[in-house]
């Protein structure tokens, strides 16, 4: 029973906050539609000459917020904590989203929520993937950090489907663009109370000294009281006294390690790896880019469909995949496959050039099939896994610079490939997917070399996993003391 409840608990508390990743999709994918809105452009004045002004700043001020935002959240989490942190983000992001829902008929107005909007979506980004793999079982936590990523892609297709419907079934009314703005506002409202009624973080609290708190922290999200949770506890411990032994309280030094120097250069080149995929760039411009490879006037039908068909492919990596083939081998089989999928884009697009006004060619329907495949391999690959790789790999004590690091390198090469995407796609035309053909085949040299495998391992193990011998625990050792110790309390109660 124990058991049961204790999954029960595991996967509730991480879908709980992974909120925050489909608010973060939802508000980057509504509002492409909502600009392309008559009723929104006539709202706000928005002309033909200012358009892609207009959409450009939207998108790029979101960012911009998310960007600096991940470096102010990094001490006020350690000083407050997760669950706190993230119901501050859920508060911010609505006050943004409450601005931007008012028919102010300013776009200045407009642009200011987007930023605070940003602060909000950028602080949730840093603490949620954090938050889940200190929570999580080792035993499945590849499934629940994957979740990250699969309320990504969840956000992402109801955007798509949502503009789809006002578009058909509302007039050019004020209505029209509030409905899909204001319903961001029901996430958001989700995860910030529903981050007051949980228990904050286990390891957390065991750092900030709070030993009796922490323990009923990790009793209630096991699902119960037992030497397996015991002997959790008791590495948890070790893993930071060890930490602070080592370190003599001076958080800054441990970043100078040599292990946590790698750890630092994985999350950062990890990220911009995301971003060489090519595949956020599909995902921003997927009409253009359907339209590009020739799938004529159908771009805006086959776009909605494209965001079907990453649901159900990170769902199939969640449920069957992460916790066999593991964080490395999907990185690796990913990045292959994808870069096969762009070069046989690139080759039917440079032989088969789409021409303007014409409807679905059958060499417009194999290179969509490709696109298609490639977001499939990139949501159970490079969608999910640098998330979840990135929570886990780093020591209690500088966990929360290590990911506030990777997010803002995820968030700055999120802006640039945006910024250039659409002019790669101008220029260059069919090479661009050449270009990221290319890229992705790098990206199985690099994961050959710089990857470790860490499925399966306790996030005190990976010291050991990384090689920092000054760190390192003897989990053994720690696990034959928590049993005794266990085994000693059960007499003294006899």
């Amino acid at each position: 029973m124990g058991k049961t409840l204790g999954t029960f608990r595991a996967w509730y508390l991480v879908a709980l906050c992974c909120t925050g990743s489909f608010l973060f999709a939802y508000d980057t994918g509504v509002v492409g539609g909502v600009l392309s809105l008559k009723s929104f452009q006539n709202d706000f004045r928005i002309t033909t000459a200012n358009q892609t002004n207009v959409s450009s700043n939207a998108t790029s001020l979101l960012q911009a917020g998310a960007f600096f935002s991940c470096f102010f959240v990094w001490p006020f989490t350690a000083r407050f904590g997760r669950r706190l942190s993230i119901a501050l983000a859920s508060l911010i992001f609505n006050i943004g989203a409450i601005i931007q829902v008012i028919n102010t008929h300013s776009l200045a107005a407009f642009y200011v929520a987007r930023v605070i909007s940003g602060v909000g979506v950028g602080m949730a980004t840093v603490i949620i993937p954090m938050y889940s793999a200190e929570m999580a079982p080792k035993q499945i936590r590849g499934q629940l950090g994957s979740m990250f990523q699969f309320f990504f892609t969840l956000g992402v297709m109801t955007s798509y489907w949502v503009d789809y419907g006002v578009s058909i079934h509302l007039g050019v009314t004020t209505q029209q663009w509030q409905i899909p703005i204001g319903l961001q506002l029901v996430p958001g409202g989700i995860l910030g109370l529903g981050m007051l009624l949980t228990k904050e973080s286990t390891r957390w609290l065991a750092k900030r000294g709070r030993t009796e708190e922490a323990v009923q922290s990790l009793i209630w999200v096991r699902g119960g009281d037992d030497a397996e949770v015991r002997e959790e506890f008791a590495e948890i411990l070790a893993g930071i006294r060890e930490e602070e032994r080592v370190t003599e309280g001076l958080t800054w030094k441990e970043c100078l390690l040599p292990a946590n120097r790698y750890r630092f250069a994985v999350v950062v080149t990890l990220q911009i790896g995301v971003q060489l995929t090519g595949n956020t760039s599909l995902a921003y411009y997927a009409p253009q880019i359907f339209k590009a490879v020739g799938a004529g006037d159908q771009a805006l039908l086959i776009s909605g469909f494209f965001g079907v068909v990453k649901v159900v492919s990170c769902l199939f990596f969640l449920l069957f995949l992460v916790e066999r083939i593991g964080r490395r081998g999907s990185l690796l089989s990913g990045a292959f496959l994808m870069g096969a999928y762009m070069l046989i884009i690139a080759c039917l697009t440079a032989t088969h050039p789409p021409v303007a006004g014409q409807s679905l060619t059958s060499t417009g329907a194999a290179a969509v099939a490709m696109v298609y495949l490639e977001a499939m391999s990139y949501n159970i690959s490079w969608g999910p896994v640098p998330w979840l790789y990135m929570s886990e790999i780093f020591p209690s004590r500088i966990r929360e610079a290590g990911v506030a690091v990777g997010t803002a390198t995820q968030w700055l090469f999120n802006f640039v490939f945006s910024q250039i995407t659409p002019h790669a796609i101008t220029n260059i035309g069919w090479r661009t997917f050449l270009m990221f053909c290319i890229f992705n085949w790098t990206l199985v040299v690099y994961a050959w070399f710089f990857i470790k495998e860490t499925k399966g391992k306790s996030l005190e193990e990976m010291e050991a996993v990384f090689g920092s011998s000054e760190t390192a625990i003897d989990i053994e050792k720690v696990h034959e003391q928590a049993h005794n110790n266990t085994a000693h309390t059960v007499e003294e109660k006899r």
